[in-house]
């Protein structure tokens, strides 16, 4: 068997699970795009299981996991050190996944992408690599209240220790961004921008081209959190022309644990490595250490090689279904769901109206039920939703809520599934006497 670094989809299926991936593509049709879900055949407390969860994290399809399988069962070993048959094709496979990845972003170098664990990790390495040598006392670093705490504490952090200021910009009553206070905040003291792409609550898609124009007109560095768009819809970083760029694979139809930060390479050359150890070293000596080049300066230590194959195996799949396809069917299901949703008695949606401003996620309370009451009414029912603060507590206290049940949708997820959410609404309005 060959490792499954190195396939085309078709050619990891049987004949006729490859001419139904075919017909799917042609049509997009999401109930035979399920078929390529093993868990989405589970049953939760005897129903079908809706999975209404894919903000927090995706399901992932059966090319991924057999990509993860091989590398273990047929070419497990450590990458770059070995010269045996095994570590070279584990080496390869997980550079081609950083080359899959550099094309997924149209990277202008392949060393401008860096493996972490996820989009917190990418931020962090951020604030403490270029942040410690380049921000100040009296500078500002300016975000959004719609941040998740990924994109807040590590930006307070670094001001804790620099003297720096961190300044949030607030949004409207439709959850869209205050231009004339996002304009007037980022001044010549501006020395990072740091925005969401999409918020994890809100759904909301912010104007990143336009954000970054306005950063790096004031000589500000810009980082956009795409951990929320670049599972849903094209992310191009050299049109946003931003410097850094943080996601999650795990959001994405990979695994858990793999993540990757982008930095133009002007910067990653310029900047300190985050974390010391194996790899990351051109040469130790007892009296000190020089680094290794781009990207493994900053991939200390045996990485997560599964996790980089995992990634690469979802690439592959996304881009058989086409990332615009994705996010028109998911746009199409998330209008079906706001209409469904409007005639719910006493529910309260947040965001923007239109879900042409907003990916597919959809925050809301349900009369006066808590969140977390909602959740457990629905899942019951089979169906996986997410409650709380959502790692967005600023933006929690801006609008004045303790807590959000918040639905969030994929390329797997149907019209029937939001009919059957609608109905669970109802039986949850009558558990309470709505």
């Amino acid at each position: 068997m060959v490792p499954l670094y190195d396939y085309d989809i078709c050619n990891t299926l049987s004949a006729g699970r490859c001419s139904l991936l075919v017909e799917t593509l042609r049509t997009f049709n999401a109930s035979k795009i399920r078929e390529d879900f093993p868990i989405l055949k589970r049953e939760v407390n005897g129903n079908k299981l809706v999975y209404f969860d894919n903000a927090a994290t995706s399901q992932k399809p059966t090319v991924v996991i057999e990509a993860i399988a091989s590398y273990y069962r047929q070419y497990n070993a450590n990458i770059h050190r070995g010269i045996h048959k095994l570590a070279e094709e584990a080496t390869l496979a997980y550079e081609e996944a950083r080359e899959k990845t550099a094309r997924l972003t149209n990277a202008a170098h392949t060393e401008e992408i860096i493996f972490v664990r996820n989009a917190t990790e990418g931020i962090n390495l951020v604030a403490n690599s270029w942040g410690k040598d380049n921000i100040g006392k009296g500078d500002k670093i300016v975000i959004t209240i719609m941040e998740h705490h990924s994109n807040i504490v590590p930006w307070q952090l670094l001001a804790q220790r620099t003297g720096a200021e961190v300044v949030f910009i607030e949004i409207t009553e439709d959850g869209m961004l205050r231009q004339e206070q996002l304009e007037q905040a980022i001044d010549h003291k501006t020395k990072l921008v740091a925005v969401a792409h999409a918020s994890n609550v809100l759904g909301t898609i912010n104007s990143v081209n336009a954000i970054g124009r306005i950063a790096h007109r004031q000589g500000a560095l810009f980082l956009v959190d795409a951990a929320q768009s670049i599972p849903h819809m094209k992310v191009d970083v050299a049109e946003i022309d931003c410097d850094f760029m943080a996601f999650s694979g795990h959001k994405m139809m990979g695994p858990t644990g793999i993540g990757i930060l982008y930095g133009k390479k002007k910067h990653l050359e310029e900047m300190p490595p985050f974390l010391g150890g194996g790899e990351m070293i051109k040469e130790v000596h007892t009296t000190g250490a020089s680094w290794n080049e781009l990207p493994y300066k900053f991939e200390a230590g045996t990485p997560d090689i599964a996790g980089a194959i995992g990634l690469g195996a979802a690439i592959d799949y996304l881009n058989t279904l086409g990332i615009g396809n994705i996010h028109d069917h998911e746009q199409e299901l998330t209008s079906y769901a706001l209409n469904k949703m409007s005639a719910v008695k006493g529910i309260k949606i947040y965001g923007p109206r239109s879900s042409k401003d907003r990916v597919g996620v959809i925050s809301f309370n349900l009369g006066d039920i808590h969140a977390h009451d909602l959740a457990s009414i629905l899942d019951e029912e089979g169906i996986a939703i997410r409650s709380g603060h959502h790692c967005a507590q600023p933006l929690m206290e801006f609008i004045g809520v303790p807590a959000m049940a918040r639905i969030s949708f994929y390329a797997y997820n149907t019209e029937e599934e939001v009919d059957r959410f609608i109905e669970a609404l109802e039986v949850a309005r009558k558990v309470f006497n709505l």
